[in-house]
């Protein structure tokens, strides 16, 4: 994925609470000419237990509790599609990632957990903060293992011998040519070696390249790394790890890794998916659209049940019943759904529907067992 796409991802502008997300969601479908009792939507969300609410708004504005379209992580699984398509007459499909937000510290990555002992706080989403960690772990390493000094007043590069090795199967790799001038040793160490600094690190270092040797840290720039790592695309971390790998860089090196991954795994899946949605028989003669977008969890509160979630809309793909069908780009999207009214005069009340079903005559069951 290219980094303009993912710094092209507008979060604070374009997010709305979920209490007008799910209505105008609905809305819109109706505006698309769908029958408002015919919508079979489909959520892939993750597994965690904060990601209920927004299942629980759906369900009010839709009428029925959404399909289950995804995996740990708000991964998508498209060989539920044929599934989906058989349960309505028109489908809707919400795919997102999720991130915690504490609003005391204005930070994101983490959601106070009210069923824990002491309500503490804790990784949200855990699966992408998983993933994350490996590779945080790495970063953190060559960030103090790789050193610039001053050697008789040349400024030079003290690289790890580790990370000199370019035949390792996983781990943070140099693009060494962004870091030094030349492959000619200037001095070899016990654990490192050292090099001229390349003309690009000494000018992206400015006029303060350090007397005496130093960690690189935050001069480790993401233009200056990758990393290999096996994936295992038969687990939920395999399938994350395969859709940050090649931008994990710019994630770990950005103000907030957390909604940084979210952001980067909603595009990789919308773009990933949309195409299975094209190629799929069984949405045809139906009205569709799919929806990619990011869950903001914003811990709760004392006294609050659910976290106030935000969705925060990253691009759509609308079909109709012939195939036809059309992208809408995150500012089109947001647009679209902002023109719609957050009032719905279809929504049902789920205290309600509970208590009528409550006072139904009991349905006994006859099992012939002969």
């Amino acid at each position: 994925m290219p980094q303009s796409n993912f710094h092209n991802f507008q979060v604070d502008n374009v997010a709305m609470r979920y209490s007008n997300f799910a209505p105008r969601l609905f809305n819109f479908c109706l505006s698309l000419g769908m029958s408002p009792d015919c919508i079979m939507p489909s959520r892939a969300f993750c597994s965690d237990e904060n990601q209920g609410y927004p299942m629980i708004l759906l369900a009010k504005h839709f009428g029925i509790f959404p399909f289950d379209h995804g995996r740990v992580g708000g991964i998508m699984a498209p060989d539920r599609h044929g599934p989906h398509a058989h349960h309505g007459k028109d489908s809707v499909i919400i795919q997102a990632s999720h991130v915690g937000y504490d609003p005391d510290t204005q930070s994101f990555g983490s959601y106070r957990r009210l069923q824990t002992h002491n309500q503490g706080m804790s990784s949200d989403c855990g699966a992408i903060c998983g993933v994350l960690d490996w590779h945080q772990q790495e970063y953190s390493y060559a960030c103090q293992q790789i050193f610039l000094d001053n050697d008789s007043g040349r400024p030079v590069v003290v690289i790890d011998n580790q990370l000199l090795m370019q035949d390792r199967e996983e781990g943070l790799m140099l693009h060494v040519e962004k870091l030094v001038e030349n492959t000619e040793v200037v001095r070899t160490y016990s654990t490192a070696k050292s090099f001229r600094a390349s003309a690009q690190l000494i000018k992206d270092v400015g006029i303060h390249w350090p007397e005496k040797k130093t960690a690189i840290d935050k001069h480790l720039f993401p233009s200056s790394f990758y990393f290999r790592k096996e994936q295992d695309t038969q687990l939920a971390s395999g399938l994350l790890t395969r859709n940050l790998l090649e931008i994990m860089p710019y994630i770990l090196t950005s103000s907030a890794p957390p909604l940084s991954a979210a952001k980067v795994n909603a595009q990789v899946e919308f773009d990933r998916t949309f195409r299975t949605i094209v190629k799929e028989e069984s949405y045809r003669g139906k009205k569709v659209v799919y929806i990619s977008g990011i869950h903001i969890d914003i811990s709760p509160r004392e006294g609050q049940l659910f976290p106030l979630t935000k969705f925060v809309p990253w691009a759509a793909y609308i079909q109709n019943e012939n195939g036809e069908g059309y992208t809408l780009e995150q500012e089109e999207l947001f647009a679209a759904l902002r023109k719609q009214s957050t009032e719905n005069p279809y929504k049902i009340d789920l205290t309600e529907a509970i208590h009528l079903m409550e006072k139904e005559p009991e349905v006994m069951l006859h099992v012939d067992e002969s």
